[in-house]
């Protein structure tokens, strides 16, 4: 598929057409003899999100409150590739506190131009471009529409199951799902075997600070061996181990809001500083799996209501939401009363 080409393209440092409307460089993984070559004329406009944008004084509060919407910036003769990275990455901006001025533009191409900065996520990237007009020579093309289908629920199927025993329970089967186009691989651990109730059901976004350093900055590993124990005390369940870290927008991008966040900086801030949504994740992936798993009816264990609401559109019943609280310690404390008062969790 063209998308995952393209995101490997992005990681080189290599320029992307976007259809027919744009060719980008992205500026996080540019070099200076690639950008010399991309655009030699030093014409190329920059391509960032709205929540950048704001944090520049370069958006108003209403193209803000989409913080992942394209944003075009006029190039000038002295913002180098240098500068361009001041401009691209929050965590600098204390040290090279004076950026500027800029001048924003209207986005010629909108539809090229968000499906850019979606692929910077899916790449695991800042969402910050170098823009060319038209197709360049030696870009790797991609359609629009391959961009948003990459990852696509639809597309997900199982490809592997086992026999699991883990340490909250012996009797478990780990299945894994995945697209063919995407690298990433979804697991469901199923606790137990159905017994004619709903399953306890919980969606655990990937967390590899938490889930297996141990951080304390969130409570994303206690809960997961809370969820774990819980639906082994309940006769059976499943766990949904979504590959979406940082709440969609990779390892990478949630270290670089770990920085901010030590900036001062609470959780929504911080991604929406980066250019990214609030949360990015797709939780129509783990409609698809509870169906290849034939559970459609469940109890889930969450705090989130967005998770109930989103699963309920994708035509899974959820009977009951059921509490998954934990106590907190002192350095997630304000992670979870930022959860609770600005993206509506129940704690």
């Amino acid at each position: 598929m063209q998308a995952a080409r393209a995101v490997d393209a992005l990681r080189r440092g290599w320029p992307v057409a976007i259809g027919q409307d744009i060719t980008v460089l992205a500026i996080e993984t540019a070099d200076a003899p690639t950008l010399a070559q991309f655009d030699a004329a030093n014409a190329a406009d920059i391509l960032i999100s709205a929540g950048r944008a704001a944090t520049l004084k370069l958006a108003n509060q209403r193209a803000a409150a989409a913080p992942d919407a394209p944003v075009m910036v006029a190039r000038r003769t002295w913002l180098g590739l240098a500068e361009a990275t001041a401009l691209a990455d929050p965590q600098l901006d204390l040290a090279t506190p004076m950026k500027g001025p800029f001048e924003a533009l209207p986005v010629p191409h909108p539809a090229a131009a968000e499906a850019a900065l979606l692929l910077a996520r899916h790449a695991g990237l800042l969402p910050a471009f170098f823009v060319l007009p038209g197709v360049q020579a030696e870009a790797t093309g991609v359609a629009i529409e391959d961009i948003g289908a990459y990852e696509s629920a639809d597309r997900l199927r199982i490809v592997s199951r086992a026999r699991l025993p883990v340490e909250a329970a012996e009797q478990c089967d780990i299945i894994a799902f995945r697209t063919p186009e995407a690298g990433l691989e979804h697991v469901a651990l199923m606790i137990g075997a159905p017994n004619g109730s709903p399953p306890l059901v919980r969606l655990h976004s990937e967390c590899l600070t938490g889930d297996v350093l141990g951080s304390l900055k969130c409570d994303c590993g206690p809960q997961l061996k809370a969820a774990l124990q819980l639906m082994s005390g309940n006769g059976w369940g499943i766990l949904l181990y979504l590959r979406q870290e940082g709440r969609g927008i990779g390892l990478i991008n949630k270290l670089r809001a770990y920085a901010l966040q030590d900036q001062g900086f609470d959780t929504v801030d911080a991604n929406t500083r980066l250019g990214f949504a609030v949360d990015a994740r797709d939780f129509s992936i783990a409609a698809k799996m509870l169906k290849l798993l034939g559970q459609t009816d469940i109890r889930l264990l969450t705090n989130n209501p967005e998770k109930v609401a989103r699963l309920v559109a994708e035509g899974i019943r959820v009977a009951e939401r059921v509490p998954h609280k934990l106590p907190p310690n002192p350095h997630n404390q304000h992670y979870l009363d930022t959860k609770r008062d600005r993206t509506g969790h129940a704690l």
